[in-house]
């Protein structure tokens, strides 16, 4: 029998290579700008056509490239950065695999110009699927490297058919350059798309960097960080707790100024924020961690966002702590030692501001002659007396409550007519001696979150979140498909910011927009006006800014779904208009979306696949008490 098992030929074994190195746009851009931080670089051009799909140009002024080093800088594990085994645990520059350039020029067609300072000539190469075409010498007017990638996945259409819209690949890109740019504050960066500049990011401090990248507004929103130890030095920004987001946004790590990603470090971040956070929101922040590259290894996946510490529990806990200290100097401190004794009600303003020393004193209303009567407690004369003062609280108080109160029967009546809301509108509660009325078993609220709806069998607990989701979602999708939607416009339209990278992205959104009912214009540099919103909307407390941000971040979200375009804008916006946990809901707008709910086609889950209602039946309640 033949032998089977034979070597690939390089332009395969590139490929594949390829699949690891290059998965979009975006990762050429990395591996580029990567390679011109190594190479000394000051300033920094991004060139970028059609999303990265026609071109991808990178313009630095390093140190270049001999013909020599030009032409091994193509192939396989060819690199400068490493030597032998022990500097993969010194390693300091972005790139040391030599995978890159190889990897990018087996799927694209790669126009190279290069010159070092020392020449006089510059050399450019062209090489398209792994094959170089062209190697001549040429007149470069300065010294660097310019790297331009054209058509990429041109031999590979499968790979091109997965990318994403151009809004989409081109904020995949904007993702990489920004957390270049953030990481090299003392470098100048600029970001060209379709001949229109998008970013200009002159030399400065990281503070200046920060605001350049996520807005003058951000200036605000920052505490600095800094921790400086025997083992690692850590500095940066944390947010304000009041500036904490409903979605993830602006979270940054960087190891030795490259980005990474680590749920267990933005664990120590989010303990910090401890009883500091309103619930489910996130902070911002952009901490560095300088540590010895001999106690890290970033040899672990491809794109080198994945990180192995020596010791991870040392640096979660000096991260922590770090982050807790600069918190601490920025928030002022509570007075815990300050008790207000729940025995007592709080005196008049007036008289508190006149006389401090003022006694303490209790108000009753009497409802037969509207006068209000000081009752002074006695003042305690030893320790058994302090002891048995509850008593005469407890007496005076619930004179006070008799006096309040008027009729109790009332009362008991009203609580009774508003805890009750039967799905039988006919049930009736009769007494002796009273007359009979009809009650309702009507729904009622509990933690502001969820709701409580008696049925014969037992009762529902309605997550109103999960609930208004499902309800919204189903409204938004009925009207994209149907394209039926009325505006109710604005005699005053709500202008609002972006960021960059979103703006691109919420500019293909605004048609489908439009088909929900929303009136929106581009103002240009990222500013957008609303003119109109759906006519349902009009009530709505969410400001408009808050909206798109969270659609923004919603619909980023649910691209990694693959989910179509009507269904991610519809689960996008519903989660974002939706009823959040917390809010105070009045008995109609409970009673209405509970009917909402049940008329919906799922209701049994949110879009995002979370329980809307929980079913407690009557009698498992009988058994778990034990009757």
């Amino acid at each position: 029998m033949a032998d089977i098992i034979q070597l690939l030929p390089d332009a395969i074994a590139n490929q594949i290579a390829a699949g690891e190195v290059v998965q979009r746009p975006a990762s050429v851009v990395k591996e580029l700008m990567e390679n011109a931080i190594d190479a000394g670089s000051t300033r920094i051009q991004l060139i970028v056509k059609d999303s990265g799909s026609s071109l991808i140009q990178v313009i630095d002024n390093g140190c270049g490239m001999s013909e020599t080093d030009a032409r091994m800088s193509f192939e396989r594990h060819a690199t400068s950065k490493i030597k032998k085994t022990n500097d993969l645990f010194a390693i300091r520059t972005m790139g040391f695999r030599g995978e890159a350039l190889a990897s990018i020029a087996a799927i694209a067609q790669v126009e190279m110009r290069t010159r070092r300072k020392i020449d006089e000539l510059g050399i450019r190469l062209l090489v398209e699927g792994s094959e170089v075409k062209i190697q001549e010498p040429c007149q470069y007017n300065q010294s660097g490297t310019s790297i331009a990638v054209k058509n990429i996945f041109f031999n590979t259409p499968a790979r091109r058919s997965f990318l994403k819209s151009r809004s989409v690949e081109m904020k995949h890109i904007i993702d990489e350059f920004q957390r270049i740019s953030l990481a090299n504050p003392d470098v100048f960066f600029s970001l060209h798309h379709n001949n229109t500049e998008v970013y200009h990011f002159q030399p400065g401090n990281l503070r200046q960097r920060v605001i350049s990248i996520l807005g003058n507004n951000s200036n605000k929103k920052l505490i600095p960080l800094h921790e400086d130890t025997d083992v690692l030095k850590i500095s940066g920004f944390v947010g304000k707790p009041e500036f904490a987001r409903k979605t993830r946004g602006d979270q940054f790590f960087f190891i030795n100024k490259r980005f990474i990603k680590s749920p267990y470090l933005n664990h120590a971040i989010l303990g910090a924020y401890e009883n500091l956070l309103p619930a489910d929101t996130f902070p911002l922040y952009i901490i560095f961690i300088d540590v010895d590259p001999k106690t890290i290894d970033i040899n672990v996946h491809p794109t080198k966002q994945e990180i192995k510490f020596d010791d991870e529990r040392l640096v979660y806990n000096y991260l922590k702590v770090a982050a807790r200290h600069a918190l601490g100097q920025a928030i002022p401190t509570l007075d815990f030692d300050q008790e207000i004794s729940f025995t007592t009600r709080p005196m008049r303003p007036l008289e508190q501001q006149k006389n401090p020393d003022t006694p303490i004193r209790f108000y009753s209303e009497s409802k037969q002659d509207n006068k209000k009567e000081v009752l002074k407690p006695r003042k305690p004369k030893d320790e058994k007396q302090q002891l048995g003062s509850w008593e005469e609280l407890y007496a005076i108080m619930q004179a006070e409550t008799d006096d309040q109160g008027g009729n109790d029967q009332n009362q008991e009546a009203t609580l009774t007519l508003e805890s009750s809301w039967s799905d039988d509108p006919q049930e009736v509660s009769a007494s002796p001696g009273k007359a009979e009325e009809k009650v309702y078993k009507a729904p009622y609220q509990i933690h502001n979150r969820y709701i409580v709806s008696q049925i014969k069998s037992g009762f529902l607990l309605i997550d109103q979140e999960a609930a208004h989701e499902r309800i919204l979602y189903e409204q938004y999708l009925a009207i994209l498909q149907q394209q039926k939607s009325t505006t109710q416009h604005q005699l005053f339209p709500q202008t609002f910011d972006l960021a960059p990278a979103d703006a691109l992205l919420f500019e293909d959104l605004i048609p489908q927009m439009a088909t929900l009912g929303f009136d929106i214009k581009s103002l240009g540099n990222a500013a957008f006006a609303v003119n109109g919103v759906p006519s349902e909307m009009v009530n709505n407390k969410i400001k408009t800014a808050d909206l798109f941000e969270n659609l923004i971040e919603q619909y980023k979200n649910n691209l990694k779904l693959d989910l179509g375009l009507f269904e991610n804008m519809a689960q996008s916006l519903a989660k974002s208009a939706s009823i959040k946990r917390g809010e105070s809901l009045e008995l109609e707008v409970m009673k209405e979306l509970i009917d909402r709910l049940f008329a919906c086609q799922v209701p049994f889950k949110s879009p995002s696949g979370k329980n809307c209602f929980l079913t407690f039946e009557l009698d498992e309640l009988t058994k778990r008490f034990g009757h």
